[in-house]
C-alpha cells in the first residue's frame, strides 16, 4: 500500500463505524496558551473534553498535523539520528465525545490492524496502565491477542497528558515487534527502534489542575493517536520511517541537489533536512512565519539547524525552497493549504535562509576560534558567554551550538547561557507593560463548569439592565465589593464588548441600587464568560442585585470606526498589493488602528497612497455594513476571510461591506462606511521577517492628523519664506548643500589623518626588539583613531601600534600587530583589552587588529603609558 492508500483506509474504516471525518486543525492554536503548536490530534477538541463546548458529532476521525519541538513532547534531538522521531508528523486518530469508551476503542483498533491491514498478531503487544483492570480484561475478552502480550506500565508510559494541565487519563498502547526472531516483554517500552509504539488509545476521564491534582470530567472520552509515518513504514516493510514513500521523494531530491549519497553522516543530514522542511512548510502554510519569539522562533531554530546540516552536504547557497515542491507534491492533496499558500512558503524559506547565510559563516568562524582555544587549553566546556554571543549576535539557537559542540566532544555551559538570557529577558520585562489579566484561571474554570455565563447583547444596545451574577476579587468569589475595592464583575447579560480579534474591550459603568462600579476593561478569558474589570467608585456592589450596565458610547464609537477601517484596509491590501496578503495581528483602539500582514517587502509610497485613496473611496460611497451568520464548514469555499489564530464555533458571524470585504468577525462596526469620515495611513514598517505593519487613523483622529500635517507645512513655509508648493525644492537644495559640506569635511579629515600619521611615525620606538608606536591622539574618538591607524599600518610593516584618545566623554583605543609579531605571541585583541581596563572599560578583537572603549577619558595617557610593559609581559609569557 502507498502512504496515501494507508491514510485513506484508516479514514474509511472509521467512517464505516459512523465517525465524521473532519479536517486537520492548523498546527497553531494560539487560543490555548498551554501550547505553542498542536502536538496531538486531540488539541482541537480540548474544550469538548473539558465540557466548555459541545460537539455536533459524537464520533470523529481525522489525520492531524502535529509539531513537537518544545515542552514536554519534544523529539528534536532524536530527529535524524534514529529512524522514527520527527518534528512534524501526521497523527491518525479517532475520538468519542461521551459516546463509546474502552470496549469499542480496543475492538476496532485490533480489527483495523489485524483484519484490514493484516499485521501479524503474534508480533503485536498491548500495554495498559498499572491499575487499569478494565482495559486488560477487555484486551483478553474482545481480541485474540496472546495474553502474555498484555503488559502493565506506570504513569511514565501509560498515563497520557497533553501538557502540565488539562485533559488526561490512562492509555493503552499497541506496539509492534520488528526484530528478526521475535522479542520478549523486556523490549516493550524500552526505546528500542525494533519494538515501537504504533497506536495509543487514551481514555480521557480526568482534568489535571495546576496544583497537580486530578478531577473527574463530566463525561468519559476516547482519544486515539497513531503515527502515520510509523505505520506507513511498517506496512511497507521498511525498517525506517525515512525509507517509506512519505520521505523517499525528499531524500532523492536532496541527493540530486547535493551530489552526495544517502549514507553515513550525509544520511543523517538528509533525514534532518527532510524532516525540518516538512515542519517548516506546514507551519508557514498555516500562517506562522520565522521570527525572534514564540512559534516563529521555533521555526527559525528548525531552519537554521537544517541550513547548518546542509553545509555538511556542501550547500553554500539557499536550498530549502528547492525542496518545497516535493513537499507540495507528497502532501498537497491531503493538506491543500500547502498549494493555496505556496508563494508564502517559498518566499519565507528563501528569505529566512538568505538572512541566516549572512551571519552563518561569521558565527562558524567564532565557534571554530573558541573551539581551537579550548583544545589548546585542554578544556571541554564551551563558555556560556560565547554561546550567548553566537545566539545574540549571529542568530545561532542554543540547540545548534550544543549540537556543534557535541560533534567536537564538548559540552556547553548552559547555566551561564541561561543566566545571560534571563538578564536579557529582565531588561525586556522592564521595558514592557504587563497585560491586564482578569481573574484566577482555576476559579474561572470552576465558574464555567458551574454554568456561569454572560450573554453579549451589545451589538445594537449600549445599555442593559441585568443581574450581577458573580463578584471576583483577589482570585476568589465575594458577596459584596466595597467602595475603593478593585475586582471583576460577571453579569448575566452585558452590552460590554470583551477584547477579542484585536478590538479592545469596552469601558463604562455598572450602577446598582447601592453603588457604582467603573469598568476599566472587559475581557473574556473563557467562551461565554465576560469579566468587567474595574473598581467600586461609590457605595458598594452586591451579587444578585439588578444593575444597569452602560458602555462609554463615545469610546465605543471611535473603536468601531477603526475596526471597520481595518476591514477596509485589509481589502485594499489584498486588491492593490497582493491577494496572498494575510492578517498576522491587529489592534483596534479608540485613537488608532494597527494592522500586521504577511508581505516580504516594504509597500512603496505610491502603493500606500493608492491604498489610502481606495479606502477613502469606499468611505465616501457610504456603503452599508451588514452582518449575518453561517455554518463554519461552509466558509472554506466561500471566499470569506478567516484569521488563522481565531477560535471559531460551528456557527460564525460574517461582516460584509458591499461584497468587497467579507470577513469572519465578532467585533462591533459602524452601520455605513460614511461614518468613518476619512482615513489616513500614519506609517508602514517591518515587524519581523515577512511581516509588515500599517498604522492608520480614521474619523476625528484622522482629521487631527491632517491638521497637524497642515500646521507643519504652514510653519515650514513661513520659516523658508516660500509657498507650500516650493518647499520640496528648497529642502532638496539644502540637502545638496549639506552633502557638499560633508564631502569637504571628510576630505579635511583625511588630510588631517595623514598629517597626524606622519607625526606619529616619527615617534616610533623599540620595546625590546619590537618596533612600537604607543601614543595619545588629542580630540579623537574611535572613528578618528581607526582612520589614523589605517594610515599608519601600511607604513609600519613590522611592529605594534596602540593609539588612545577621547571623544564624547569616553575613552577610545585601537591597536594593530603585524603578522610576524603575532607568530611570536603578541595579540592585538588581548593587548587592547588590558589597556582599556586601565581606563574603566574593555574590548578586544582579532590578533592583528582590535578596538576598545572606556568610561574614564582622563586615564587614557596613563593607560597608553603602560603599553611597553604590557608588550614585554606578553613577550615574556
Amino acid at each position: 500500500m502507498t502512504s496515501t492508500e494507508i491514510r485513506q483506509s484508516f479514514l474509511d474504516f472509521f467512517a464505516s463505524k459512523q465517525h465524521a471525518v473532519v479536517p486537520s486543525s492548523p498546527v497553531v492554536l494560539p487560543t490555548d496558551p498551554t501550547l505553542l503548536f498542536t502536538n496531538a490530534g486531540m488539541n482541537q477538541f480540548k474544550d469538548i473534553f473539558l465540557g466548555v463546548r459541545e460537539s455536533r458529532d459524537r464520533r470523529v476521525a481525522n489525520t492531524q498535523k502535529c509539531i513537537r519541538v518544545s515542552g514536554k513532547h519534544n523529539d528534536l534531538e532524536e530527529v535524524g539520528i534514529d529512524t522514527y522521531h520527527h518534528t512534524f508528523f501526521e497523527m491518525l486518530g479517532n475520538w468519542s465525545f461521551g459516546d463509546y469508551y474502552k470496549r469499542e476503542a480496543i475492538t476496532w483498533a485490533w480489527e483495523l490492524m489485524t483484519q484490514v491491514w493484516g499485521l501479524p498478531k503474534q508480533r503485536l503487544w498491548a500495554t495498559v496502565y498499572k491499575d487499569d483492570d478494565e482495559a486488560e480484561g477487555l484486551w483478553k475478552e474482545v481480541t485474540d491477542i496472546a495474553h502474555d502480550h498484555i503488559l502493565r506500565f506506570d504513569e511514565k508510559d501509560n498515563f497520557w497528558e497533553m501538557g502540565e494541565t488539562g485533559p488526561c487519563g490512562p492509555c493503552s498502547e499497541i506496539h509492534i515487534d520488528l526484530t528478526e526472531s521475535g522479542c520478549g516483554p523486556e523490549l516493550v517500552n524500552a526505546g528500542s527502534p525494533e519494538v515501537i509504539e504504533l497506536w495509543n488509545l487514551v481514555f480521557i476521564q480526568y482534568n489535571r489542575k495546576s496544583d497537580g491534582s486530578l478531577e473527574d470530567l463530566p463525561l468519559k472520552h476516547v482519544d486515539t493517536g497513531m503515527g502515520f509515518e510509523r505505520v506507513a513504514a511498517v506496512l511497507q516493510g521498511k525498517k525506517s520511517n525515512y525509507d517509506s514513500d512519505v520521505f523517499t521523494p525528499l531524500l532523492t531530491r536532496l541527493q540530486e541537489l547535493s551530489g552526495e549519497d544517502y549514507a553515513g553522516e550525509s544520511a543523517i543530514a538528509m533525514r534532518v533536512i527532510a524532516d525540518h522542511v516538512r515542519a517548516l512548510s506546514i507551519a508557514i502554510a498555516d500562517g506562522v512565519l520565522p521570527s525572534n519569539e514564540g512559534r516563529g522562533y521555533v521555526l527559525r531554530r528548525l531552519l537554521r539547524r537544517a541550513v547548518r546540516y546542509g553545509r555538511r552536504l556542501g550547500f553554500k547557497q539557499p536550498f530549502m525552497a528547492d525542496l518545497f515542491p516535493v513537499v507540495e507534491t507528497v502532501m498537497g492533496d491531503v493538506f491543500p493549504e500547502l498549494r493555496q499558500n505556496r508563494e508564502r512558503v517559498l518566499r519565507a524559506l528563501q528569505a529566512e535562509e538568505e538572512g541566516f547565510a549572512a551571519t552563518l559563516d561569521r558565527g562558524m568562524a567564532l565557534f571554530d576560534e573558541v573551539v581551537a582555544e579550548l583544545k589548546r587549553e585542554k578544556q571541554t566546556l564551551f563558555p556560556g558567554d560565547q554561546a550567548f554571543k553566537l545566539y545574540d549576535t549571529y542568530g545561532f539557537p542554543l540547540d545548534l551550538t550544543t549540537l556543534m559542540a557535541s560533534e567536537q566532544h564538548l559540552s556547553v555551559d548552559q547555566e551561564r547561557f541561561e543566566a545571560l538570557m534571563e538578564q536579557q529577558r529582565e531588561r525586556a520585562r522592564l521595558d514592557r507593560k504587563d497585560a491586564v489579566m482578569g481573574g484566577d484561571a482555576e476559579q474561572l474554570q470552576a465558574l464555567h463548569a458551574r454554568g456561569v455565563r454572560t450573554r453579549f447583547e451589545g451589538y445594537d444596545a449600549l445599555e442593559r439592565e441585568t443581574e450581577l451574577s458573580v463578584i471576583l476579587a483577589e482570585g476568589t468569589e465575594w458577596e459584596v465589593l466595597e467602595e475603593g475595592m478593585s475586582g471583576e464583575l460577571i453579569l448575566a447579560e452585558t452590552p460590554f464588548y470583551a477584547e477579542a480579534g484585536g478590538q479592545l474591550g469596552d469601558h463604562g459603568v455598572i450602577r446598582g441600587p447601592e453603588g457604582e462600579f467603573e469598568v476599566w476593561d472587559t475581557q473574556r478569558p473563557l467562551e461565554g464568560l465576560t469579566l468587567h474589570i474595574g473598581k467600586v467608585v461609590q457605595g458598594r456592589m452586591a451579587v444578585k442585585q439588578r444593575v444597569g450596565a452602560v458602555v462609554n458610547a463615545s469610546r465605543r464609537g471611535h473603536v468601531q470606526y477603526h475596526h471597520t477601517a481595518t476591514h477596509l484596509l485589509n481589502a485594499a491590501l489584498r486588491e492593490l498589493v497582493s491577494s496572498t496578503v494575510r492578517q498576522a495581528g491587529s489592534l483596534v483602539a479608540p485613537d488608532r488602528l494597527r494592522f500586521d500582514f504577511t508581505h516580504y517587502e516594504a509597500v512603496p509610497a505610491d502603493q500606500l497612497e493608492a491604498i489610502e485613496r481606495r479606502v477613502n473611496e469606499w468611505i465616501m460611497s457610504d456603503t452599508p455594513v451588514q452582518t449575518y451568520t453561517m455554518a463554519y464548514k461552509d466558509v472554506p469555499e466561500s471566499g470569506i476571510i478567516a484569521v488563522f489564530d481565531e477560535k471559531y464555533g460551528d456557527e460564525v458571524r460574517v461582516v460584509d461591506i458591499g461584497g468587497f470585504s467579507r470577513e469572519l468577525c465578532g467585533g462591533t462596526h459602524v452601520r455605513e462606511t460614511g461614518q468613518l469620515g476619512c482615513f489616513r495611513i500614519v506609517s508602514e514598517s517591518a515587524v519581523a521577517a515577512g511581516i509588515r505593519r500599517i498604522e492608520a487613523v480614521c474619523g476625528w483622529p484622522a482629521y487631527e492628523w491632517t491638521q497637524r500635517e497642515h500646521d507643519l507645512v504652514r510653519s515650514l513655509a513661513q520659516r523658508f519664506s516660500a509657498p507650500p508648493d516650493e518647499l520640496m525644492r528648497r529642502v532638496e537644495s539644502l540637502i545638496e548643500q549639506n552633502k557638499k559640506l560633508e564631502r569637504t569635511l571628510k576630505q579635511q579629515a583625511v588630510s588631517s589623518s595623514k598629517d597626524q600619521a606622519g607625526e606619529l611615525l616619527k615617534k616610533k620606538r623599540s620595546v625590546g626588539d619590537v618596533p612600537c608606536i604607543a601614543e595619545v591622539v588629542a580630540d579623537q574618538g574611535i572613528e578618528g583613531l581607526r582612520t589614523i591607524l589605517d594610515e599608519i599600518r601600511p607604513q609600519l610593516a613590522s611592529g605594534v601600534i596602540v593609539l588612545g584618545g577621547a571623544g564624547e566623554g569616553k575613552a577610545a583605543f585601537v591597536a594593530s600587530v603585524s603578522a610576524d609579531w603575532i607568530e611570536q605571541g603578541l595579540h592585538a585583541g588581548k593587548l587592547i583589552g588590558t589597556v582599556a581596563k586601565l581606563a574603566g572599560g574593555g574590548g578586544g578583537g582579532q590578533p592583528h587588529k582590535a578596538q576598545a572603549g572606556g568610561k574614564q577619558p582622563d586615564q587614557v595617557p596613563a593607560a597608553i603609558a603602560e603599553v611597553p610593559a604590557l608588550i614585554e609581559a606578553m613577550r615574556g609569557s
